[in-house]
């Protein structure tokens, strides 16, 4: 019986694991579909599908799955209804959020954000009724183990452009320019550096601790 339930409890983890994975993929597909109508398919033209590859790899998934990705996106891209959106609200004590979101159809979008909003304590706003609270900054994250010297860490990102870092047991955050995240990232990995991700992200001037 303990090997019946070992083989279940590993069963179950396996499977966790892999809807995990699933929803990643899906989710990476969906932006490539956007980038490239954008930006075209070719990665050496289009910064923002060069960091969805670096994404991806740092999320585990294969090269040949990307490849197929991006033909699938490229195929797509004329008939492809995409497109990211930006929502703003409160949530609960009155915290500012911020929700960037892909979809297709945005009549059904905003009835579920508005829905999750009402949920959790919380309520849609309006565009601009906490967007001043935050800024946009480029976010590159460098994964390492203790074996990183903080200084020389701190000499290549001030050379490579970036503005600020913050150095952790197992990881290092640099916060740069969003247009300058694709040339950190590249910079930081031709250096050595193992880059976990890197993304322009919606930073709060001010943090609020919920109970």
């Amino acid at each position: 019986m303990s090997g019946h339930s070992k083989w279940n409890n590993i069963k179950r983890k396996k499977e966790a694991t892999d809807a995990v994975k699933a929803k990643i993929f899906t989710k990476i597909g969906r932006e490539m579909m956007v980038v490239i109508k954008e930006g075209g398919p070719d990665p050496n033209n289009n910064s923002k599908l060069r960091d969805l590859i670096a994404k991806a790899k740092a999320n585990n998934v294969p090269n040949d799955n990307i490849d197929r990705l991006i033909k699938k996106a490229a195929g797509d891209s004329d008939k492809n209804n995409y497109e990211s959106l930006t929502y703003e609200g409160y949530g609960p004590n009155g915290v500012a959020v911020i929700v960037e979101c892909l979809t297709d159809n945005k009549n059904r979008t905003a009835g579920n954000i508005r829905h999750y909003f009402d949920k959790f304590g919380g309520n849609l706003g309006t565009t601009g009724c906490v967007s001043y609270l935050f800024s946009t900054k480029g976010i590159v994250v460098i994964e390492h183990e203790g074996e990183l010297d903080e200084d020389t860490v701190m000499e290549d990102v001030m050379e490579l452009g970036g503005d600020d870092m913050t150095y952790s047991e197992d990881s290092i955050e640099i916060v740069c320019d969003p247009a300058a995240v694709s040339a950190l990232r590249e910079g930081l990995t031709a250096k050595g550096y193992l880059v976990a991700s890197a993304e322009a992200e919606e930073v709060p001037s001010t943090y609020v601790t919920l109970t």
